[in-house]
C-alpha cells in the first residue's frame, strides 16, 4: 500500500495526538507533514495530502470527506489560545482585524460578534483594525499585554450552551478501515499523557501547558462536539 499523506498542525495543541502517531507503528503507514491550520486545510482541499488535523470551517470546501477517529481539538470552554483581543471594549469596535492561520476562528469570532454581541463590524485581512483574532502558541503569555481579551471558546459556551470542535481529523477519500482503527488508536494514546510533550517547550509569563493541556482543551469528539459543529457550519455558511 502506499504511504497516506498526512498533514497534522504545528501547534502545542497538537503534540500529543504528534507523540501518540510517532510512538505507533502508524508512523510507518504514513508520510507525515506538520503545517499551520489554513495551510493543512489546503492541503487537504487540493488533494495534495490524504487526510489532516483541519479547520471545522475547512469542511465547506470539500466536496467529499470523512471524519477519521475519535478526537478533536476542542474545549469544554475556555480554550486560552482563541481570542479577540483589543484595545476597546467589544462594545464599541468597528472593525476587525481577521488571523491568516485559522478559518474556523476567523468564523467564530464573526458568528459571535453577530450572534452574541449583536455587532456589525468591518472585517479586515490587512492593515489596522479596533481588534484583532489571535490563535495558538502566539497568543501565549499574552492576555495581560492587552486591554481587552476575549476567550472565543468561552462565548460559544455562553452563547450556545455547547462546547466546540475547532479541528478534526479528516480524509478527502475512504481510507482503509485498518488504517483508521490503527490511526485512532494512536491518537488515543496521545492524548492520554498529554504531560509528557511539555518538558522542553517555551516558557511564557502567566501560562500554565499543563492546565492548557489537560483543562482547557478536550481532546474527545462527543456527540455535543459534533452538534456544535452543524451549528457552527450552519451559522458559518451565512457569513459567506
Amino acid at each position: 500500500m502506499d504511504k497516506i499523506k498526512v498533514s497534522a498542525v504545528s501547534y502545542t495543541n497538537t503534540l500529543p495526538f504528534l507523540q501518540g502517531i510517532r510512538a505507533s507503528d502508524v508512523i510507518n503507514d504514513i508520510e507525515l507533514s506538520v503545517d499551520y491550520p489554513s495551510e493543512c486545510a489546503r492541503k487537504v482541499i487540493e488533494d495534495e495530502v490524504d487526510m489532516g488535523v483541519i479547520p471545522v470551517a475547512a469542511l465547506t470546501k470539500l466536496e467529499e470527506y470523512h471524519i477519521i477517529g475519535d478526537y478533536c481539538i476542542g474545549t469544554e470552554d475556555y480554550v486560552d489560545s482563541v481570542f479577540i483581543f483589543s484595545n476597546k471594549p467589544i462594545s464599541e469596535i468597528d472593525t476587525l482585524l481577521l488571523d491568516q492561520q485559522s478559518r474556523t476562528s476567523n468564523g467564530l469570532a464573526r458568528i459571535l460578534l453577530k450572534h452574541y454581541w449583536k455587532r456589525d463590524v468591518q472585517v479586515l485581512t490587512e492593515g489596522e483594525a479596533d481588534a484583532y483574532v489571535l490563535i495558538g502558541d502566539r497568543t501565549f503569555g499574552k492576555k495581560e499585554e492587552v486591554p481587552y481579551v476575549y476567550d472565543l471558546g468561552h462565548y460559544w459556551r455562553e452563547l450556545t450552551g455547547l462546547p466546540f470542535a475547532f479541528a478534526v481529523w479528516v480524509s478527502n477519500k475512504k481510507l482503509p478501515d485498518s488504517f483508521e482503527e490503527k490511526f485512532n488508536a494512536a491518537l488515543a494514546e496521545g492524548v492520554s499523557r498529554p504531560d509528557d510533550v511539555i518538558p522542553g517547550l517555551p516558557v511564557f509569563p502567566n501560562f500554565d501547558y499543563h492546565k492548557y493541556l489537560n483543562e482547557n482543551l478536550n481532546f474527545h469528539l462527543t456527540n455535543e462536539k459534533r452538534q456544535a459543529i452543524e451549528k457552527y457550519l450552519a451559522w458559518y455558511t451565512e457569513l459567506e
